[in-house]
């Protein structure tokens, strides 16, 4: 993991109380240093503040998104406004944490970024993960995390995005509120002005084409999401 803060003391307790949680930290300073972090070393995970003396978090993130798919990423914000989140979120972030903040807090969102399919979510118990996923012509495997269309192009979703999409391939029809997809997603409830599940689906429904259509994830007034389409379960891999 890779905590990239330009407080010294910031990245100093964060390094000590996470390395005491049992993660493998590595610390940053500044956009420059980060990069070269990232390719010294094998990170899965980046904290990453928003405002660097270098150059801008934001900006840092659309462009590791763009190079690292696979790459999961928190930000830092001390930014009060809620569109600054919201912006973050649409650049690929998979969780924010505004500052001031808990480190143990943080430590609980890194876990929940982090945890990648299974039974056990958090909220709610839902069911086992089959092998693979068919649906509308689309294919998922979640040992690898990977989404194919039907002319097998891999589509590239982050790894909120991902989770986001298992969760409605293990319970379709089911119409999910935007606290539940929180809980499930993130292993908290929801904020009233949180808006990162609506986000996240935003990206979504772009993805697979879906935007204006709403012939996979339909919106319930009043009740949340529901995955419309038919989906098939797999005993091996798709």
């Amino acid at each position: 993991m890779l905590v990239v803060d330009d407080d010294l003391e910031i990245r100093r307790l964060l390094g000590r109380y996470l390395d005491g949680q049992g993660f493998h930290t590595i610390l940053a300073g500044s956009r420059r240093e980060c990069e070269q972090k990232l390719l010294d070393a094998a990170i899965d995970l980046v904290v990453l503040d928003v405002m660097l003396p270098d150059g801008s978090g934001l900006d840092l993130c659309r462009e590791l998104r763009d190079r690292r798919p696979d790459l999961a990423i928190i930000l830092l914000t001390a930014l009060k406004e809620d569109v600054d989140r919201i912006v973050g979120l649409e650049l690929g972030a998979d969780d924010y944490l505004g500052k001031p903040f808990n480190p143990r807090e943080l430590s609980a969102r890194i876990r929940a970024v982090l945890r990648r399919g299974g039974p056990d979510r958090g909220g709610e118990a839902g069911p086992l993960p089959a092998a693979g996923y068919r649906f509308e012509g689309y294919s998922a495997d979640p040992g690898r995390r990977s989404v194919r269309d039907a002319e097998g192009t891999e589509i590239e979703l982050t790894g909120a995005e991902f989770d986001l999409l298992l969760i409605f391939l293990e319970r379709p029809g089911r119409v999910l509120s935007r606290d539940v997809l929180l809980d499930l997603l993130h292993g908290r409830y929801i904020d009233p002005f949180d808006r990162s599940i609506d986000v996240t689906m935003s990206r979504l429904r772009r993805k697979f084409g879906d935007g204006g259509v709403f012939r996979l994830f339909k919106t319930v007034r009043n009740g949340g999401y529901q995955f419309a389409a038919h989906v098939e379960r797999l005993e091996t891999p798709a």
